[in-house]
C-alpha cells in the first residue's frame, strides 16, 4: 500500500484529522435553512451510509468562483432542478440512468444550457423524463445528504484550500466508498475510484502539517 508522506505525517493521518473537524460542524439538511450559509466559503458534502476514520465521509468539497456565490451554488445542487446548472446533479443521474441501463443517459448528457442547443435537441428528447429523472436526483440529493460549510471569504484562500482538501482526501487510502454507493456506478473513472462526486482537484498536493494546523486555527 502507497500512503503520502509530508512533514512526517502521512497524508492518511491527515485526512482524519479534516473528517474529525468538519463533522464537528453543524450539519444542514434539506429542506435548507440559507441563512444560516456565509455569502463565501467552502462546503462539505457527507453522504447517508459513507463511513471513513470512525465517522461520516467525506464524499464532495466545493466552493464558488463568484462573489457572494455560495448560497446560489448550494440552491442549484439542492433545490433547482436544471441538470446542466450543476454537474454534482448530472453526475447522481448519471449514475442513476447507467445503473438501470437507461439508454436516456445519451440524452441526459447533453449540455442544453443554450438555446440554441435545446431547440437542436427538441425532437429527439423527452422532456418529460428528463423532469422525472430531475425529481429522482433531488429525491437523493434531499434525503441522503448533509452540509458543512464555513467561511472564506477571498476567492484565491477558497480555491485553494478546496483544492488542498479535495487532494487529501482522495489520497487517503482510509477513505473508501461502500460496496453499496451510487458512485460505483457513474460513467466517470474519476468519480468510481475516488469515492467523491467530483472530478476536479483529485490527486494533486495534499495539505502540508503547517497548512492544515493553520486550518484548523482558523476554523
Amino acid at each position: 500500500m502507497f500512503v503520502y508522506f509530508l512533514n512526517g505525517k502521512s497524508v492518511n493521518e491527515k485526512c482524519h484529522e479534516l473528517h474529525q473537524k468538519f463533522n464537528q460542524f453543524p450539519k444542514l439538511s434539506f429542506p435548507l435553512s440559507l441563512e444560516q450559509i456565509p455569502d463565501n466559503g467552502i462546503y462539505i458534502l457527507f453522504e447517508k451510509g459513507e463511513h471513513a476514520h470512525d465517522t461520516n465521509r467525506i464524499v464532495r468539497v466545493g466552493t464558488h468562483t463568484g462573489e457572494k456565490q455560495l448560497k446560489p451554488r448550494i440552491k442549484q445542487h439542492f433545490v433547482k432542478e436544471k441538470k446542466d446548472r450543476s454537474i454534482f446533479r448530472k453526475n447522481i443521474g448519471r449514475c442513476i440512468l447507467n445503473k438501470s441501463n437507461d439508454p436516456f443517459l445519451e440524452h441526459w448528457d447533453l449540455d442544453l444550457t443554450t438555446r440554441k442547443a435545446r431547440e437542436k435537441h427538441a425532437s429527439e428528447i423527452d422532456f418529460d423524463k428528463q423532469a422525472n429523472i430531475e425529481k429522482q436526483v433531488s429525491e437523493y440529493l434531499r434525503s441522503r445528504f448533509s452540509i458543512a460549510v464555513f467561511e472564506v471569504p477571498e476567492k484565491e484562500d477558497r480555491l485553494h484550500i478546496e483544492s488542498r482538501i479535495t487532494s487529501t482526501v482522495s489520497l487517503c487510502d482510509d477513505c473508501k466508498p461502500s460496496t453499496s454507493w451510487l458512485g460505483l456506478d457513474s460513467t466517470k473513472q474519476k468519480i468510481r475510484e475516488s469515492g467523491l462526486w467530483q472530478v476536479n482537484e483529485l490527486y494533486k498536493t495534499p495539505f502540508d502539517s503547517e497548512e492544515l494546523k493553520k486550518l484548523s486555527e482558523n476554523l
